[in-house]
């Protein structure tokens, strides 16, 4: 049998933090699916109905909430993944240094997004 090896302690804080925002991002997305698919069906959306939404404070955090979290939770597992790969060293480091730039970009550009498509400020 081979041996299993992982990058998340079981119980530790990378491995708790990838199953709770996994759960929220399951939550978000279904609440989306249901918003955009059943409530509002896809040729009735419109960018002034987004625009609508994106100014109501709940919808607003929500959305910018997910971006945060989808850029942690995927980022996240995609360095432990690299990690279980083999990944040490100064790759590790260069890696580490590299994906967290990417999500510090993804996460200001987002945000720019989010607030040049509501009427909250």
């Amino acid at each position: 049998m081979a041996e299993h090896y992982s990058s998340f302690e079981r119980g530790g804080t990378k491995w708790l933090l990838q199953r709770l925002t996994a759960v929220f991002l399951i939550g978000v997305l279904a609440f989306h699916f249901f918003l955009l698919h059943f409530v509002n069906h896809a040729a009735e959306i419109t960018f002034a109905g987004t625009q609508t939404r994106m100014s109501q404070v709940g919808y607003f955090a929500t959305m910018w909430l997910f971006l945060v979290t989808a850029t942690f939770h995927g980022v996240n597992g995609v360095y432990n993944a690299l990690i279980n790969q083999g990944l040490t060293g100064a790759r590790k480091k260069a890696v580490g240094a590299v994906l967290a730039l990417a999500s510090l970009a993804l996460i200001v550009q987002g945000t720019r997004v989010a607030l040049a498509m509501t009427d909250l400020l």
